[in-house]
């Protein structure tokens, strides 16, 4: 019987969200075009985007957004001189409002019975409840599934749209996700959905992603301009590891939040009940720039077929964060990319980059 994504949700037709350290088919990104998301650095964006994308391609497909034929252009200029492997980037014609592919970008389900294979989840792009330029990032989703010829569910709850950020979630591929109480249990900043209550997130990310096992932490980091997204915060390294970053320093905004998530992730159980690993992973001095605390974190790495991408920030810590990493994806080198332009826009490698899984 042929899949009606209008008739059954994801969990139904046995399809879950994968672990980001899946085997990739490719890796979406969109070239950086919008001049008020780096102020007076768009240039110095473009080069370390280059950067990031050369070594991503050495390992893997890389879909690349590029809003106009001038825009793609330019991006094949930075990238032949950066290196790039052409060859295994695809060109797709869309116009984004930001760049940020973790949060409106396609996010992918899979199921190992039945065809197809893979399916995309549309959430719900709308700017983060905060910004009102979000409608052409809001249709990537659909042109996805256009493009890959794949089903695309239209996550909705209790009778209205389901928005959930691929940076305010993350799984480990068997069952659990977590996320944060800041983020979408928040009652006045940035509501996403306005009106749901845990037990409605818990119950919408095991209809719409397949999760079975869901955490709360508490808050995010400072100078997160989306209210606490899990990935500047805490990661899954594999199925029954995670790292969770850690500020020493007792004076630092960060200080205390992250104690506090340090205390909560001691009551995490996994799918099975049983207790993860838990690893600390440092923080960066602050990162300030034109008078603004920025959201710097080495959790916001991005895993690749063939590579682990760590974002660093000229910082003593970038060397112990690039050690932990290495520790625990003992199969794939850890490589540091520098971000100190990119963290300008509030986000670095992971808030880039979605990852679409293999069959």
């Amino acid at each position: 019987m042929a899949l009606d994504p209008t008739r059954v949700t994801p969990a139904e037709a046995g399809f879950a969200m994968p672990a980001e350290w899946a085997p990739h088919a490719a890796t979406w990104l969109t070239w950086p075009q919008n001049e008020s998301d780096f102020p007076g650095k768009l240039d110095a964006v473009r080069w370390a985007m280059a950067d990031f994308i050369a070594k991503l391609s050495r390992g893997e497909r890389v879909r690349l957004l590029a809003g106009s034929e001038r825009a793609g252009q330019q991006a094949r200029s930075y990238l032949t001189r950066a290196g790039a492997a052409l060859h295994r980037i695809d060109w797709i014609r869309h116009r984004t409002d930001r760049g940020w592919m973790r949060d409106c970008g396609p996010v992918f389900v899979t199921r190992s019975k039945g065809a197809p294979r893979r399916a995309i989840v549309d959430l719900h792009f709308n700017g983060w409840a905060k910004y009102p330029d979000w409608r052409r990032d809001h249709r990537v989703p659909a042109m996805a599934a256009a493009q890959l010829g794949l089903p695309r569910f239209d996550a909705r709850w209790n009778g209205r749209p389901f928005v959930t950020e691929g940076g305010g979630i993350e799984v480990n591929g068997a069952g659990t996700l977590l996320s944060t109480e800041e983020c979408y249990l928040d009652p006045k900043t940035q509501v996403r959905n306005p009106g749901f209550t845990r037990r409605d997130y818990e119950a919408a990310w095991r209809a719409w992603l397949g999760a079975t096992n869901v955490f709360w932490l508490t808050r995010g980091i400072a100078g997160d301009d989306t209210h606490g997204h899990i990935d500047d915060l805490c990661r899954f390294t594999g199925p029954r590891t995670l790292v969770l970053v850690r500020e020493q320093n007792p004076r630092d905004p960060n200080y205390r939040p992250l104690e506090e998530n340090w205390e909560r992730i001691a009551d995490l159980r996994l799918e099975d009940g049983s207790k993860p690993e838990v690893i600390a992973l440092p923080m960066p001095a602050p990162v300030i720039f034109n008078g603004q605390r920025l959201p710097a974190s080495y959790a916001n790495f991005y895993i690749a077929n063939h590579a682990v991408f760590v974002p660093t920030f000229n910082d003593p810590n970038d060397r112990a964060a690039l050690g932990v990493l290495s520790e625990l994806f003992r199969g794939r080198p850890v490589i540091g990319i520098h971000a100190l332009d990119l963290i300008w826009g509030l986000g670095t490698l992971h808030c880039l980059s979605q990852q679409e899984p293999r069959a």
